[in-house]
C-alpha cells in the first residue's frame, strides 16, 4: 500500500487526476480488478457519452464503452502518466467507434442536440459552448451530419462537447494540432455547403407547391 501510495503521489503531478483515482490506476496496472472496477464507475459516463455521440444508439453506446474499458483493462500497462487519463480512455473510446462506423458501410446516426452548421463557432470563437446551447434545439441538420466521415465526427465531439483544446484532441486521436484544425475547419465547410444545397432543395419545393395550388 505504501508502494502504491508513492506512485500515486509521483503520477499525481503528472496528470490530473485525484489521489483516491491516481492509487487506483496504480493498483490496477499491477492487476487489481477492484481498483479497475472504482475507474470504470468513475468514468463510464464520459467515456459512455463519447460513444452515444459517435454512434448515436444508447445501445450501441453501452455495448461500446463496456468493450472500451475491456480493452482499457488490457492496455493499462501502456498508459503513459504524461498523458491526461480521460484523453487516454477518449482516445479508445474514439478509434474503437471509428471502426465501428467503417465496419457499417451505411452510418446512421441520431444527434439529437447537435447544433446547425451555421452556429459551429470558428477557431477563434472564446466559447464554442454557448453557441452549441443557443442551436439545441434546432433539428435541421441531423442528416447532414450523418455523412461526416468518423474521425471527422470525433473531432467534432471532442471539440464541441467536450470542449478538449486541439492538443489534446491531437493526442486523443494521435495526429497533429493541424490536422484537427483542418478536419474541423472543412467539416464546417462541408456542413454549410451541404446545408446550402438542402436549403435550396427546400426553396424548388415550395415553390413547385406553390405552383400546384394556384
Amino acid at each position: 500500500m505504501i508502494e502504491a501510495s508513492q506512485n500515486a503521489q509521483k503520477q499525481e503531478s503528472k496528470y490530473p487526476l485525484n489521489p483516491e483515482e491516481a492509487v487506483w490506476v496504480s493498483q490496477a496496472q499491477r492487476g487489481d480488478r477492484v481498483a479497475f472496477t472504482r475507474i470504470v464507475e468513475a468514468y463510464q459516463r464520459p467515456v459512455y457519452n463519447v460513444c452515444y455521440r459517435m454512434l448515436g444508439n444508447a445501445v450501441e453506446a453501452e455495448d461500446a464503452a463496456q468493450e472500451v474499458f475491456v480493452r482499457a483493462f488490457f492496455k493499462l500497462e501502456t498508459y503513459d502518466p504524461e498523458r491526461k487519463f480521460s484523453s487516454w480512455l477518449f482516445s479508445i473510446a474514439s478509434h474503437y467507434a471509428i471502426d465501428l462506423l467503417r465496419k457499417r458501410r451505411i452510418q446512421v446516426i441520431s444527434w439529437d442536440d447537435l447544433p446547425p452548421w451555421r452556429w459551429l463557432p470558428s477557431d477563434d470563437s472564446p466559447q464554442p459552448e454557448e453557441a452549441m446551447l443557443e442551436a439545441e434545439a434546432a433539428q435541421e441538420v441531423h442528416a447532414l451530419l450523418d455523412a461526416l466521415p468518423g474521425d471527422y465526427r470525433a473531432a467534432v465531439v471532442l471539440k464541441y462537447w467536450h470542449n478538449m483544446p486541439y492538443e489534446e484532441i491531437a493526442q486523443t486521436l494521435n495526429t497533429t494540432v493541424s490536422a484537427i484544425k483542418s478536419k474541423l475547419f472543412r467539416a464546417r465547410k462541408m456542413l454549410a455547403k451541404a446545408a446550402q444545397k438542402e436549403q435550396e432543395a427546400t426553396r424548388v419545393s415550395g415553390r413547385i407547391a406553390l405552383a400546384s395550388a394556384k
